[in-house]
């Protein structure tokens, strides 16, 4: 069966087109800029389809009115008759979609119906900015394919299995009761894929091993993992809480919301904009990516080295107390752009944890980098902890979910 994995965002589409007879990747596209063109009429600064098959690539630039338009351009795409993966939509057998926050409702992937997406809808408040995009995307897929079938998978679902103690807030009770204030957690699809994978790649049981994930790119998540199943994770209510992120603040006293509000003259909402897209590394260091603050740091930027070590600092703290709470660690795995990738970042993680038992191996760890990131041990031989490297796929994990559910 041919899964359309689709990933909608605000302005964005995403997609991957798999054959899940030997789980091969068919084509991978992304329509960007959706009904933010200043000039409709040329769309020079309009929308963009750019998919891949093989070596041959589509590209299309135009306005983009809306996801219905973006999903219309992406089938098409997918059929062009020199380029395409399909000859016919009918070919595709459902489809998968990542959708960010499924609330106290969902701790599984579902068939999608009227009641899920009302669901979804109710949790637009929890997830502001990308459950309308992920509606917008399931609801464009039903008007052009009405009888290919339409599968959630979502964010938040991994992490359902957190006791009350971990998710939690220490304010009054009654607000998670009426309106759902707690940790949800995020990227668990990501977390749910990559726990599991490197207990598959080292041949042991996820029964009984301890597992922490440090999923860094852009947005950063761990979770701790105790057999197979999430007991803890960093991100809270929304994907703000935790370690320093690209444009995200991480953790903090509530309390400074607060006073730059009163301070600035602010409201909470602009305040949490500006935690949310202007701190981090580019508010401490002056730059998102982290290539960038390595580059400056390398050359001697106060700020950029600043922001390397409060992330630094950041991912340590959450590994120690996640081995804490699980009475040990077995299993430590980077993953996601910056974990795969930045080896000398996992190397200033990992340093010094030798009093736990981690040990890293510097060969092994300079061995496994873009752009030779394959899945990885990096520890060394006398670790009592196993260090991996495990690249992430979500893509894959979203499509088995969607084969399995459909196929039932």
């Amino acid at each position: 069966m041919k899964i359309l994995v689709v990933n909608a965002g605000s302005s964005s589409l995403k997609y991957q087109l798999l054959d899940m007879d030997g789980e091969k990747v068919l084509a991978k596209g992304l329509v960007e800029r959706i009904n933010i063109a200043e000039d409709k009429e040329k769309g020079t600064e309009g929308g963009h389809l750019k998919q891949t098959v093989d070596d041959k690539v589509v590209e299309i630039n135009t306005f983009v009115a809306d996801h219905v338009q973006a999903t219309e351009m992406m089938l098409k795409a997918l059929q062009d008759p020199e380029k395409g993966a399909i000859k016919s939509t009918d070919e595709i057998g459902a489809v998968g979609h990542r959708v960010l926050h499924g609330g106290k409702e969902f701790s599984a992937s579902v068939v999608i119906n009227d009641a899920v997406k009302a669901a979804i809808r109710k949790c637009i408040p929890l997830g502001p900015l990308h459950n309308p995009a992920n509606l917008m995307g399931i609801e464009a897929c039903e008007k052009v394919m009405p009888t290919v079938p339409q599968v959630a998978v979502f964010d938040t679902a991994f992490h359902q299995t957190m006791p009350a103690k971990a998710y939690m807030y220490g304010v009054p009770k009654e607000y998670e009761t009426k309106y759902g204030v707690r940790r949800y957690g995020f990227h668990g699809t990501s977390h749910r894929y990559v726990s599991k994978r490197v207990c598959e790649f080292l041949g042991v049981n996820p029964v009984g091993k301890r597992v922490i994930v440090c999923h860094l790119g852009n947005g950063s998540s761990l979770s701790a993992v105790v057999d197979g199943k999430c007991v803890d994770t960093s991100m809270g209510l929304t994907p703000l809480e935790g370690v320093l992120m690209g444009t995200r603040s991480g953790s903090c006293d509530p309390a400074v919301v607060q006073f730059i509000a009163n301070t600035e003259h602010k409201t909470v909402d602009q305040v949490l904009t500006m935690m949310n897209k202007e701190s981090g590394l580019k508010g401490i260091g002056g730059f998102s990516d982290m290539r960038d603050i390595d580059a400056k740091a390398d050359e001697g930027n106060e700020d950029a080295i600043l922001a390397r070590d409060m992330l630094v600092y950041g991912v340590r703290k959450y590994i120690g107390s996640y081995a804490a709470a699980m009475n040990g660690v077995d299993i430590i795995v980077f993953t996601a752009g910056i974990g795969e990738n930045n080896l000398k970042l996992r190397a200033r993680i990992m340093e010094g944890f030798e009093f736990m038992g981690a040990k890293l191996d510097k060969a092994k760890n300079d061995a496994c980098a873009w752009p030779h990131v394959t899945e990885s041990v990096i520890s060394a031989d006398d670790s009592k902890v196993t260090i991996c490297v495990i690249p992430t796929n979500e893509e894959i994990a979203i499509a088995r979910d969607t084969l399995e559910l459909v196929t039932k």
